[in-house]
């Protein structure tokens, strides 16, 4: 379905029954991410959303309209909209960031938090304003080469090495979703929610009293550290460190991902959240 808050239209994906769980896709991901998990989901109910700039959902042309504090603020008007009134949320990356912001803003709507491979944020105030020149001059690339080559420039990238050991077809199929995004959408994402916007949140999580579970791969060393940081403040979290799994641990072991997400996601269901249109 698509559903315009706040001045903007979505593409958002409801399934199952059950106590809700919303999946926020990483940067340059979509709604499919998520499709191959939900058969593991049963006894939820599933809200998968397309970010701005991805997906069906809209690609404003204004790049503050993409905005971390737009963003979190737009997923609890959707949260709204479909009458939901406490949610678990899972992020992954980009999505694991917002995710993050949205528990801190509003934990009472909350009742679990999933965080794959996802940043409490840059704390050096140089390196932040190095990042936010780096996407601006990738987001120009975008613009600039178009999807396709940034694609591929993308995948290449060190964080996705170990991706290269996927079968051709999971790999073509990757690359396939990527080329559904348009330039200006995926370079006014990362202008308007790139990490070096968004001021940190480390030490803001040691308030944060809701079950997170901190997910990362092995082979991931930058964010199996940011797990182990953010589980140190966290009161109430769980870490799973995934062998032979790289940044995607969703997309490089899927059967570890899915068991690991929905036992915590079942010790911790609540009962059912309420109807949905």
């Amino acid at each position: 379905m698509r559903l315009t808050v706040n001045g903007v239209t979505y593409q958002v994906k409801v399934e199952g029954s059950g106590p809700a769980v919303c999946f926020l896709h990483g940067f340059t991901g979509s709604s499919e991410t998520w499709a191959p998990h939900l058969a593991a989901l049963k006894g939820f109910t599933t809200v998968r959303i397309d970010f701005l700039g991805h997906g069906r959902s809209d690609a404003p042309t204004e790049v503050q309209r993409y905005g971390m504090d737009a963003c979190v603020d737009d997923v609890l008007t959707l949260q709204n909209r479909l009458d939901i009134q406490h949610c678990a949320i899972v992020g992954y990356s980009m999505g694991g960031r917002v995710a993050m912001r949205v528990a801190l803003q509003a934990p009472e709507r909350l009742w679990a938090l999933v965080l794959e491979s996802a940043s409490p944020g840059i704390a050096n105030p140089t390196h932040r304003r190095d990042r936010v020149i780096q996407d601006s001059m990738l987001a120009e690339r975008i613009r600039n080469e178009g999807v396709a080559a940034f694609a591929d420039y993308w995948q290449a990238l060190p964080l996705f090495a170990s991706q290269s050991r996927l079968p051709d077809a999971t790999r073509k199929a990757l690359r396939t979703q990527r080329l559904q995004h348009t330039a200006s959408g995926l370079a006014n994402s990362l202008q308007g929610l790139g990490a070096g916007l968004q001021e940190p949140v480390l030490r803001r999580l040691k308030a944060l009293r809701l079950p997170t579970l901190l997910l990362a791969g092995a082979l991931d060393a930058k964010y199996c550290g940011l797990a182990n940081e953010m589980a140190t403040l966290l009161p109430c979290r769980h870490v799973r460190i995934v062998p032979d799994a790289g940044h995607a641990v969703h997309l490089e072991q899927s059967a570890a991902f899915d068991a690991a997400v929905c036992d915590f996601l079942r010790a911790h269901s609540p009962a059912p959240s309420g109807p949905l249109p």
